[in-house]
C-alpha cells in the first residue's frame, strides 16, 4: 500500500542510526524514547500559499508531540505538516 500526502503534507519514517560503543557493540533499541530524526518518505503537491521545500530522502528533525502517527504493513509513519519540521539534518 502507499500512501500519498496531500497539500502540504509529509509522510515520515523513523530515521534508526544504529548506536554503537567505543569497543564497536551495536546497542539494542528497545525501551529508547521516540527519535527526533525522520527521513521524508512522500511530500505532498503544497498548496498555493505554501510551496514544498522538503523532498523525498532529506533527513529532518520534529518536535516531540506533532503529527498522526500511522501504521501500515507493521512500518511506523508520521505524518506532519510541512511548517512542524523544525529542520533539515545535513552531513
Amino acid at each position: 500500500m502507499k500512501l500519498k500526502p496531500m497539500a502540504d503534507n509529509v509522510l515520515l519514517k523513523a530515521y534508526e542510526a544504529q548506536e554503537t560503543t567505543v569497543s564497536g557493540i551495536i546497542l539494542a533499541t528497545t525501551n529508547k524514547e521516540k527519535p527526533a530524526i525522520y527521513e521524508v518518505v512522500s511530500v505532498g503537491p503544497g498548496t498555493k500559499d505554501v510551496t514544498m521545500t522538503v523532498s523525498v530522502g532529506d533527513r529532518v528533525v520534529v518536535g516531540k508531540f506533532v503529527g498522526t502517527d500511522v501504521t501500515i504493513d507493521k512500518q511506523e509513519y508520521k505524518f506532519v505538516k510541512q511548517d512542524d519540521i523544525l529542520a533539515a539534518v545535513t552531513d
